[in-house]
């Protein structure tokens, strides 16, 4: 079976062909960061036009380079939820025309989801296993028991850590994508800072970086000399400890000792290498994808969406994107 992938939640214009026997056929991912940077974020309407000018270029130009043809697709997948209300409208319309157009079902797909199962792309996780999804959008931990049963354990109660890196990136002057900057400046840089890390004793998975965030800033104006490295470097520290603590803290909790790590913080080297620590020293099954599917992308939506059309989930032609539907009563819905 092969589907034609469609995400716009947020600021990548993304589309891919995906057969389930062969895997992945091709694969496009068109970034805004570029135009969002002079803004220090994503502009919700700018991105919604961005997504409208590109998304039919990108359409041609993934059929010209694999040589597929619409009428070779079974099936659409598509981001519904979450995301950025103007930009989900921009890619369910699409994915909606393409289905009316070529009389080919509509198959929704949680953008969560999807993070959870691009680890899925590059090799299979025995359930039941926790979930750490870090984003820009996202902090949160789940226990999945099977496809499209999801249990929410804890997330973040202010900021998500990928806001968190790219506030402080913006208070270093660094620009913004913040998150792969300060993973690059902290390299250079000594942990010579202690930074607060709120709710790290509670016992519970919770967790919140806007207290932590607060505390750089004050940083910074109390010691008008430090150097950025230093300051990136302390902060990075922190905030990869706190997702460590909770995340074995899951484990314990849970007695479940596999953990898969995704979402665009997961491509941060940083806790890439202290989470592997930990899985050593610790002895849990650790997973995260390659950082080209950690990021927003169209085939971690492929894999979801072909997955929950071997369930016999199809959308109704009239189906709208939804701001902000929780994963787990996504699983309940659609499955």
């Amino acid at each position: 079976m092969i589907t034609l992938a469609v995400e716009t939640s947020c600021d990548e214009t993304a589309l891919a062909l995906y057969d389930t026997e062969r895997g992945v056929i091709g694969d496009i991912v068109l970034s805004q960061a570029v135009l969002h940077a002079p803004f220090g974020g994503v502009v919700p309407e700018l991105s919604a036009r961005e997504h409208t000018k590109n998304i039919i270029p990108l359409l041609d130009r993934l059929l010209s380079e694999t040589g597929f043809k619409l009428e070779d697709v079974d099936f659409i997948s598509f981001t519904l939820t979450p995301g950025l209300i103007l930009s989900l409208v921009v890619g369910v319309a699409f994915a909606k025309s393409i289905a009316y157009a070529y009389r080919k079902p509509l198959v929704p797909v949680h953008h969560l989801e999807g993070h959870i199962y691009s680890v899925f792309l590059e090799k299979r996780v025995e359930y039941p296993f926790l979930a750490l999804i870090v984003s820009g959008g996202h902090t949160d931990f789940y226990l999945v028991r099977d496809f499209g049963r999801y249990e929410f354990l804890g997330g973040t109660l202010d900021d998500a850590v990928g806001e968190a890196y790219d506030k402080v990136a913006k208070m270093l002057g660094l620009g913004y994508p913040g998150g792969p900057k300060i993973d690059r400046l902290a390299r250079e840089g000594e942990r010579l800072y202690e930074l607060p890390k709120p709710l790290i004793s509670e016992d519970n998975l919770n967790v919140s970086f806007s207290g932590l965030k607060t505390a750089v800033m004050n940083l910074l104006r109390k010691e008008r000399g430090a150097r950025k490295e230093d300051v990136a470097r302390s902060f990075q520290e922190t905030a990869v400890e706190i997702l460590l603590r909770k995340a074995l803290l899951g484990i314990e909790k849970t007695g479940v000792r596999r953990l898969v790590v995704v979402g665009g913080v997961s491509a941060n080297s940083r806790l890439r290498e202290v989470f592997r620590e930990a899985s050593e020293k610790e002895g849990f099954e650790l997973y995260i994808p390659s950082p080209k599917l950690s990021t927003d992308n169209a085939v971690m939506i492929a894999y979801a969406g072909a997955e929950r059309y071997k369930r016999g989930v199809v959308a109704p032609e009239d189906i709208n994107p939804q701001p902000n539907i929780p994963l787990e009563v996504f699983g309940r819905l659609f499955t």
